[in-house]
């Protein structure tokens, strides 16, 4: 079995994946409204051609979707939760006919990067690694300021056993 296929087994790499793309999302949706639309009874209406900002990182960070938010859980974007869930509740990459199209790539190439990394070294902190991590703000990107570890390389390849 090729170690792609084996990878492929490891549904903790997508829902690990999932839960990272959730708590750090790549980019703020905007969109330019096509009519004018009146908020509820709110007295606000939105002007044609506004453009509108999703705050995804807090859509992202709802208690009431997410207990515990900020903390790393890869379980709850199992199949079965994510089939309880909203599904407008978690969008890193849009949702419905405007999502990304490259998603499925994306993860895949996020995967064969990863298994490259973890095949051939161990991941540590370092002195210089920042816990939390710092980001740039205002770019409309969730971009961290710096990412340092240390990378130490491994004589093992743990995956290479059977599944």
């Amino acid at each position: 079995m090729s170690i792609w296929a084996k990878l492929y087994r490891y549904e903790s790499w997508t829902t690990s994946y999932r839960n990272v793309a959730g708590l750090f999302p790549p980019k703020q949706l905007e969109r330019s409204a096509a009519a004018d639309y009146k908020l509820g009874e709110t007295g606000i209406t939105i002007p044609e051609g506004m453009l509108v900002t999703i705050p995804i990182y807090a859509i992202h960070r709802n208690p009431e979707e997410f207990p515990e938010p900020e903390k790393f859980d890869p379980d709850r974007f199992t199949p079965e939760k994510r089939a309880q869930r909203d599904p407008y509740a978690y969008f890193p990459f849009g949702v419905g006919p405007r999502s990304c199209v490259g998603i499925r790539f994306g993860l895949m190439g996020i995967k064969m990067c990863l298994a490259y990394v973890i095949a051939n070294f161990q991941i540590k902190r370092c002195p210089e690694t920042k816990v939390p991590l710092e980001f740039i703000t205002f770019t409309g990107m969730l971009e961290p300021k710096e990412v340092k570890i240390a990378l130490e390389r491994r004589k093992d390849i743990p995956f290479m056993q059977e599944v």
